[in-house]
């Protein structure tokens, strides 16, 4: 079996190359966009521009902890009615291969990129916690996610977001009833499907937690109608996502929301992604722990 890549950290690229990725991974810059400005760093790194593009992007293989076939889950994909969305939903569903009683339900919400590797692993991870996880995919009214990320981000701004939100309003309706379920549903999502997770929050009353990871925050004007308990993580090198905090958290604190919101020091937008150098290990592992204590102690009650 061939060796794994070493693993680079956002240490190894220059600042200005990590604000340009996200940039571009966020559809501010185009791909060329990135490899132009992208080049008066390339010679200090050692590598061309299209190098840099390519280090900074997803390593799905180096991320994985829960294979496909691992014995100890059942995964399988599932369809359910939208009527207000796209009409139709395919998600992923994991489970325990065995499980006594029924379990707590996790709805996963992918980046922008659609449900990639990366978050199919993340649903197993969940399993193997002893949790149902359901991870729709957005992209399936556009064929599903294509197997390639810069082919997700294009297929990803032809979304009508009006209609994929809806998709994950139904999602949600559809994760309470799965069979196996005790009835009771979180949410976790990662930076696109952190603000789903911050709306749900608004428009699902049944949601009992939500951990949205570097997301957008809710509208500020549908904030009172928040009942569940919200779990933000934040990057501390994110103003993008951070300059909206301030006006969330007055609106969560007069609405009178259980909240607890945690920066990690030093961290770059998508620290908890393992699959790209952003990836922060220690900030990872504090902000998956917190997750999982959250989603148990609210769920499983």
């Amino acid at each position: 079996m061939p060796s794994l890549p070493e693993r680079k950290t956002a240490a190894d690229f220059d600042p200005e190359v990590l604000r340009l990725f996200d940039q571009y991974v966020h559809g501010q810059i185009d791909r060329r966009g990135f490899l132009d400005q992208a080049g008066r760093f390339a010679a200090g790194a050692g590598m061309g521009a299209a190098g840099l593009l390519a280090a900074l992007s997803p390593n799905f293989a180096l991320g994985q902890k829960v294979p496909p076939n691992d014995a100890r889950i059942k995964a399988e994909f599932v369809e359910y009615p939208s009527p207000a969305g796209y009409g139709k939903v395919r998600a992923y569903l994991a489970r325990p291969a065995t499980a006594a009683g029924p379990l707590p339900m996790v709805l996963v919400v992918h980046e922008n990129r659609g449900l990639n590797p990366h978050i199919e692993d993340i649903a197993r991870r969940l399993a193997l916690d002893n949790f149902i996880a359901l991870a729709p995919d957005a992209l399936f009214p556009l064929g599903g996610y294509p197997g390639d990320e810069d082919k997700a981000r294009d297929l990803f701004a032809k979304l009508d977001q009006a209609k994929t939100r809806e998709d994950f309003v139904a999602s949600a309706s559809y994760a309470r009833g799965v069979a196996g379920g005790n009835g009771k549903l979180g949410a976790v999502g990662f930076c696109y499907g952190g603000g789903v997770v911050n709306l749900l929050a608004t428009r699902v009353p049944e949601l009992a937690v939500g951990v949205p990871f570097y997301g957008g925050a809710a509208p500020l004007d549908q904030v009172d109608k928040i009942k569940a308990e919200l779990l933000l993580m934040f990057a501390d090198e994110d103003p993008r996502i951070n300059a909206a905090w301030p006006a969330y958290e007055a609106e969560l604190k007069a609405a009178g929301v259980r909240y607890q919101a945690h920066k990690f020091p030093g961290t770059q937008h998508g620290f908890n992604n393992d699959t790209t150098p952003r990836y922060d290990e220690a900030a990872a592992k504090q902000a998956w722990g917190r997750t999982l204590a959250a989603l148990n102690r609210t769920l499983r009650a």
